[in-house]
């Protein structure tokens, strides 16, 4: 089958023919029909491959640091050995799709083979023709939902998050800065709610798109006299909650936002931005601010995603599955509508020229890999030849099998292993 995999030494992104998966543990295997290519998660993975060692280090000093803590405890050429094999690792790319259940695990009794699912998770929600999900991390679609719309649920739930971290009622004024996939995602979800929406971003179409799909007034970071317009927006009283999707470095969002919000109201930050808070905007307003953990309780939780131990609906009423969920039953409703967003759609074959979109920072916001579900996917991978037989040494030599690549064989245990020189006896 085919899989989008990313080389995160020099930032080289293949389709390859790997093995299908197999069912590991309380799961289901799904066929993809459709994935999304997501704008702020897999760019940043895929900008950081493309950087110079050094530029790694400098961008994710975190992991920089986890070298330098390895090297005191094994050495430097240990540490630089794991390193490089970790670099060397291809790595699979994507964490939201939807497709037909082609197998379940024997425990699960409410999903069968012939259902539809959307998927989630990174590691699981590939992009590739068959992947293995997690009861947790699938959710059945909708009949009057189709596979292009329902391949987003895990970045509609990352939205649903943050609204509900916003805590919103019905009625209230709610801003919304930064209208890229998430943002645009949200301000649906919040009309959906019963609020009043205003808009904000530095791009004109989108600010643009945002008023299509339902915001009561959307306007450009730029527009002159914005806060005296939100303030109008409000009926004088200011957002009762402001949510920021936008992904910039900028401490811009965070400022903005405690000049626009109310007295004791919320800012929610969803999107990666800089996060200086003005100590003397937000006291003086005893603002509230929360930071959305991606798509829900459960998230990071093995023995949820992994595991499959749900949380209780009286203590826990929305995990990330009944966000997924939540999420669906809007599309399915009318609620949401993901065709406007949709701006590129590609075959997996394609997806290196999809990537380049991202890359080349060309507009664009949904970026959907499609697959081709009539075709018959082969059980097997042909491994390509080293040569013909007759080029091989007539002299026995031994030869020595190694069963599974991880970070430690590929880093530590084959090195090592080709240092020795191995001794066979000549057969009779």
């Amino acid at each position: 089958m085919k899989q989008v995999v990313l080389n995160l030494k020099d930032g080289d992104l293949t389709v390859e023919e790997v093995p299908i998966p197999t069912i590991k543990g309380s799961g289901v295997l799904v066929r993809n029909h459709y994935s999304v290519i997501s704008a702020g998660t897999e760019s940043g993975v895929v900008d950081l491959a493309d950087k110079s060692l050094i530029g790694k280090a400098r961008a994710r000093p975190d992991l920089a640091m986890k070298v330098i803590n390895k090297a005191k405890q094994d050495g430097p050429i240990s540490a630089f050995q794991q390193a490089m094999g970790r670099l060397e690792k291809r790595e699979p790319l994507g964490y939201s799709s939807a497709g037909t259940v082609i197998s379940v695990s024997e425990d699960i009794k409410d999903i069968k083979p012939g259902d539809r699912v959307a998927c989630a998770g990174a590691g699981y929600a590939n992009h590739a023709d068959v992947v293995f999900v997690p009861r947790n991390l699938c959710a059945k679609v909708p009949e009057n939902v189709d596979f292009k719309n329902a391949c987003f649920t895990t970045v509609g739930s990352i939205a649903m998050q943050g609204v509900r971290n916003a805590d919103v009622k019905i009625g209230e004024n709610i801003v919304v800065i930064g209208l890229g996939l998430i943002g645009l995602i949200t301000l649906q979800i919040l009309k959906a709610s019963g609020c009043r929406v205003f808009g904000v971003d530095l791009d004109e179409s989108k600010v643009n798109l945002a008023r299509e799909l339902g915001a009561d007034l959307s306007y450009s970071r730029n527009s002159p006299n914005l806060e005296e317009r939100i303030k109008q927006f409000s009926r004088g009283i200011g957002a009762d909650s402001t949510i920021i999707t936008a992904a910039t470095r900028s401490n811009d969002p965070v400022d903005f936002a405690g000049k626009i919000t109310r007295e004791r109201g919320k800012v929610v930050i969803v999107g990666l931005v800089g996060m200086d808070i003005p100590r003397e905007e937000y006291y003086n307003k005893e603002l509230e601010m929360r930071i959305s953990r991606s798509y829900g309780p459960g998230r990071y939780d093995r023995n949820y995603e992994e595991y499959g131990q749900d949380y209780p609906a009286p203590y826990v009423r929305w995990t990330e599955n009944r966000n997924m969920q939540a999420f669906l039953d809007l599309i399915s409703m009318k609620k949401i509508s993901m065709e406007p967003i949709i701006t590129h759609e590609y075959e997996i074959e394609q997806a290196p020229e999809a990537y380049n979109i991202i890359k080349e920072r060309k507009p664009y916001l949904g970026l959907v890999l499609k697959y081709d579900t009539d075709k018959r996917i082969e059980d097997k991978v042909i491994l390509k030849s080293p040569g013909p037989v007759s080029a091989i040494s007539e002299s026995f030599s031994p030869v020595l099998g190694v069963i599974g690549a991880g970070i430690f064989a590929t880093s530590i245990l084959l090195p090592n292993l080709s240092k020795i020189k191995l001794r066979a006896a000549t057969p009779p």
